[in-house]
Order: C-alpha cells, then sequence, then structure tokens
C-alpha cells in the first residue's frame, strides 16, 4: 500500500513528532511540578534517559507513545503495511527492555507508564506516578 500523502507532507508530519517535551510529557511534569514533586527531566546519568528521574531515591519513569514503544504490538503488527515501522518498532521495544534491565541491575526501581493510561484517566496516573516517587 502506498503512502496518502506526497513526499513532502510526509516530511512535515514526520518532523512535527518529537521525542522530548511531547504532550503527555509536559502535562505530567506540569501536573507533578504542582504537587510539589522534585525530578529531573530526561536525566542523562543513567541507561535509557528516563523522562523523569529522582538520581537520590533511584527511580525512574518512562512515558511511553503507544505506538511508538508498541503498546500490545503483536497484536497489531500484521497491519504495518512496512518493514520499516515493523523493525522501527521491534528495535524500540529491544531497547526499553535492556535500559529496564541495566537501571534495575545498578538498583533503580523503574515505572513505565502509556500514553493511553493518561488520556484515559489522568489524575488516576498522575497519582499512581507520584506515590511511585515520593
Amino acid at each position: 500500500m502506498t503512502d496518502s500523502f506526497d513526499k513532502e507532507t510526509r516530511s512535515r508530519i514526520m518532523a512535527a513528532i518529537h521525542s522530548k517535551n511531547t504532550l503527555p510529557e509536559v502535562r505530567t511534569f506540569r501536573a507533578l511540578r504542582q504537587k510539589g514533586i522534585y525530578f529531573q527531566r530526561h536525566y542523562r546519568g543513567v541507561s535509557g534517559s528516563p523522562d523523569i528521574a529522582v538520581p537520590s531515591s533511584k527511580k525512574a519513569v518512562f512515558i511511553d507513545g503507544d505506538f511508538w514503544h508498541g503498546f500490545r504490538y503483536p497484536l497489531w503488527k500484521k497491519r504495518l503495511n512496512s518493514s520499516f515501522w515493523r523493525e522501527k518498532i521491534e528495535h524500540n521495544r529491544r531497547r526499553d527492555k535492556l535500559c529496564h534491565q541495566r537501571l534495575r541491575r545498578k538498583g533503580w526501581k523503574v515505572l513505565r507508564i502509556w500514553e493511553h493510561q493518561l488520556e484515559r484517566d489522568f489524575n488516576k496516573t498522575i497519582s499512581r506516578v507520584a506515590t511511585f516517587l515520593e
């Protein structure tokens, strides 16, 4: 199946997608700050650069997009038209698993939340993250 957009339009769409400070991340950062929780964003001091980190208590939170990180990937991978996207998502999943293992081996506690959890019940998810970080 061919792309429904021309090359320039597709390029513009893809260029608008950011890996840092996505809307779910920014909303989460803001809500945690309002609760008085201090953390570092995109902490580069450990494997995987967690979206939220509290190095003093060795806690890391990753906020994963459902598509990019393959939420329930085995159920929908056959619908991907391109091997590029299958390889991309599978690589992301392998990297996520490896980073999680590395952090755990170094004594870090890791929480991974999904984009759909924030969309479905934002307050409940923020409370979960806040409890984890405190």
